[in-house]
């Protein structure tokens, strides 16, 4: 597909994103991982989760009091092989960060380590972190719960969030097998994504109280704040012809070891809304865990088998109209070879979200677009 959107090369983003969360009161160190995060997010090609993010998710909330600049990490519980943290309402992907830095050091020397993290915030795309891991010649997997998205099998209440169930291991290829993706057919920021571009949601993956699909990506973003719509399982719903108790099962496993690993929130006491409707911290948890390959059958044997199974996929019989079979983690990694040497691509929505800061706080950048 021919991308019409004008190019913000890698560096000047990032700088540019680094400064802008100091300005909110983020610490510098702090700033360079959460725009890592985010522009690692575009770098894979997941838009809904990269610098299309960066104002109303995160600089908007800091505003808002939502969502704390400086991090105060405090380890609640510590052993050889797990940790479990509070993030007492601060950034989220600084937490994490310091989770899995804790966790792969703890995997390296004992097999295998866990951890979990409560009160915390939105940290991102969850491939990041497992990914992490597998830089390491480790296994990452993570899991976060979210504001209420999802409702279960036969219901319309949307009670579970997003809940991402993320895997990433390493091969003997160029890129890790890595899968990051929700739990419901459609995420919360995909349909953001939308509503920036303009675009409708596609029928099927949003429930009304009612029982009837909504499309309206602005209408849908309102109702999910209101109660008065769902995200759909993957499988699909209300009902389970599709298999959608599937994707609710799994959804249930995330909200659980993301809550109750850590001692910490759940469900509807996660929507970032009080009970007089006024903003409130939203006390998000994480669960992680690192396995090294070491402590079974060695490093390259885990990353050959890997690269084999991927590869036989790749190479089996393509549907008709087909020409290609892609294994996770692939599809990002073709993305990232496009735009390396291109940078990210930004609509006009996020175009004037970035001249808004840059004018509000004074910052000496000139972007390409602006001509």
């Amino acid at each position: 597909m021919t991308e019409n959107r004008p190019y913000v090369p890698w560096k000047l983003m990032n700088d540019f994103m680094i400064d802008v969360f100091k300005a909110y009161g983020v610490p510098e160190k702090d700033a360079a991982v959460c725009a890592d995060v985010l522009l690692e997010s575009d770098r894979r090609g997941i838009e809904s989760h990269g610098c299309n993010r960066f104002k109303p998710i995160y600089i908007d909330r800091i505003v808002r009091g939502t969502l704390l600049p400086v991090t105060e990490v405090e380890i609640l519980r510590e052993t050889p092989t797990t940790v479990v943290m509070d993030a007492h309402n601060g950034m989220g992907m600084v937490a994490s960060h310091q989770m899995m830095e804790m966790l792969i050091r703890k995997a390296k020397t004992c097999g295998m380590a866990g951890g979990a993290i409560r009160n915390s915030t939105h940290y991102g795309i969850a491939g990041y972190w497992a990914g992490m891991a597998s830089k390491e010649g480790l296994l990452g997997i993570t899991g976060t719960n979210a504001r209420p998205s999802i409702a279960p099998t036969f219901g319309v209440e949307n009670m579970m969030g997003t809940n991402p169930l993320t895997f990433s291991f390493p091969t003997d290829e160029e890129f890790p097998f890595c899968l990051d993706c929700a739990t419901s057919i459609v995420q919360r920021g995909k349909i953001e994504y939308y509503a920036r571009m303009g675009k409708p949601t596609p029928a099927g993956m949003v429930v009304a109280r009612d029982g009837s699909q909504m499309t309206d990506s602005e209408e849908i973003l309102q109702a999910l704040v209101d109660g008065a719509a769902a995200l759909a399982p993957l499988g699909g719903g209300p009902g389970d012809e599709m298999c959608g108790y599937k994707g609710y099962g799994y959804a249930a496993v995330v909200e659980i070891l993301s809550a109750a690993l850590a001692g910490g929130s759940f469900m509807k006491s996660l929507t970032g809304v009080s009970g007089d409707g006024s903003p409130q911290m939203y006390h998000l948890g994480h669960f992680f865990f690192v396995v090294d390959p070491e402590a079974f059958m060695g490093l390259e044997t885990f990353k050959k088998t890997a690269g084999d199974i991927c590869r036989a996929l790749r190479a089996s019989q393509k549907a008709p109209g087909y020409n290609r079979i892609y294994t996770a983690g692939e599809k990002e990694y073709l993305t990232w070879l496009d735009r390396k040497e291109k940078g990210v691509p930004v609509g006009e929505a996020v175009q004037k979200e970035l001249i808004e800061l840059r004018d509000r706080l004074d910052l000496p950048y000139q972007f390409p677009f602006e001509k």
